[in-house]
């Protein structure tokens, strides 16, 4: 017997619907296949083969400096990562229009444009992810801005698999509905399916993070996109120097850098939006310990990265593939160590000095199939440590559907 009113409990029942439903609107989870970096190359430089010669340049660094590497990540994960620098070097390209293209007479521009659409189209299926990164919807640039995306699209003949344009200055949660209205008419005008143009944007203004109320702009952002928002991007060097940072400070792991990275984080959890962090300007060449300390400090910069739960990075240059890799699969297997006796223990029941929960059984799913995604380890690793452990119970856990018994 209760005193409430008879109605009372539907309506509460009905309420929370409306509120459930709402939230799985915004919020449907974390998206598999994030790639482990974005190499960022200028429009002017790109060429088919670019991928290859990324990774016969970083193999010959990895090569002349074999020695720091294995003391860095060990002589299996140098061995993996020339496998991959041979195989599969790039996972995601960024052609740029904009910092890394400068300016240049429209008749470049464009004829850059279309050669870009050309490149994106033909290259090979480990490029998994590729696309543009335009100049930024501002007053000042949207004109060529929108021309060369249509450029690069006409050059492609379409959509290319895995196509993604970036937008960078991001300033104020309207930029993305103008996006949003972009890519709507774009595909209008080129008879291309609803939906097929996505786009990242590029977090590099304090205003993009913390608006004039203070809301997060970034989070207003993500909900106006129209789920067409896949990804935020951390511009270092910009939002630093927006700070008031001064140029030897300027750095991934600046405070500044840490706090726009945590409130991206948190705006984009569970959205399916993939945070990616930023670049280093430090790159590998010079005298050999100008190179030693770029590759040592570029390894630190990815870990850290990693251990902070940002998958994703820029690669401003071929030798940072090496340490992109080589920091990838060493993180990645340590996790394995640490992970795999945690969910055995959890898939048997058993307890232990650390008792699991489904979230943290599903967290820790999530960093094995992160691992295997990336190749740091295939799935006999993985039930090497943790028998029951299969791909299959992997992905159960990580949707928390495994019935256990």
């Amino acid at each position: 017997m209760t005193g409430l009113p008879p109605d009372f409990l539907s309506t509460v029942a009905s309420r929370l619907r409306d509120v459930d439903a709402e939230l799985a609107r915004h919020y449907p989870g974390d998206r598999p296949g994030q790639p482990i970096h974005t190499a960022y190359v200028s429009a002017a430089d790109a060429t088919k083969e670019l991928p290859y010669e990324w990774g016969a340049a970083a193999t010959e660094l990895a090569d002349r400096h074999a020695g720091l590497l294995i003391e860095l990540g060990g002589d299996d994960g140098l061995a993996r990562v020339r496998e991959t620098l041979a195989q599969r070097p790039v996972q995601d390209l960024r052609l740029d229009f904009e910092d890394g293209y400068g300016t240049r007479a429209d008749e470049v521009e464009d004829r850059d444009a279309v050669r870009a659409g050309q490149i994106l189209a033909t290259l090979p299926a480990a490029v998994f992810s590729r696309g543009v990164r335009i100049k930024g919807l501002t007053g000042a640039e949207y004109r060529p801005a929108i021309g060369t995306l249509e450029r690069v699209l006409d050059g492609a003949g379409g959509v290319p698999d895995g196509f993604v344009f970036t937008v960078p200055k991001i300033r104020a949660a309207e930029q993305v509905d103008i996006a949003v209205h972009l890519c709507e008419a774009l595909e209008s005008a080129h008879g291309l399916p609803s939906g097929a143009l996505r786009f990242e944007l590029q977090i590099e203004s304090p205003q993009a993070v913390i608006a004039p109320d203070g809301t997060a702009t970034v989070a207003r952002a993500i909900h106006r996109s129209a789920g067409r928002c896949s990804g935020l991007h951390y511009g270092t060097y910009d939002y630093s120097a927006a700070c008031g940072i001064s140029p030897q400070f300027q750095s991934l792991e600046h405070p500044v850098a840490d706090h726009a990275k945590a409130v991206m984080q948190a705006a984009a959890a569970q959205t399916g939006v993939w945070v990616c962090d930023g670049s280093t300007q430090v790159a590998p060449i010079g005298a050999d310990a100008e190179v030693a300390a770029a590759i040592s400090r570029h390894f630190r910069l990815v870990t850290r990265s990693l251990e902070r739960g940002y998958y994703q990075g820029w690669d401003m240059h071929p030798g940072h593939l090496v340490t992109r890799w080589l920091a990838t699969y060493t993180f990645f297997r340590g996790a394995l160590r640490a992970a795999a006796p945690r969910i055995d223990r959890y898939l048997q029941r058993r307890g232990g000095a650390v008792v699991d929960e489904p979230a943290t059984a599903q967290a820790l799913a999530t960093v094995v199939l992160r691992g295997l995604d990336c190749g740091a380890f295939g799935p006999g690793d993985v039930t090497a440590l943790a028998p029951a452990a299969t791909v299959d119970v992997l992905h159960q856990l990580r949707e928390r559907k495994l019935p256990l018994t």
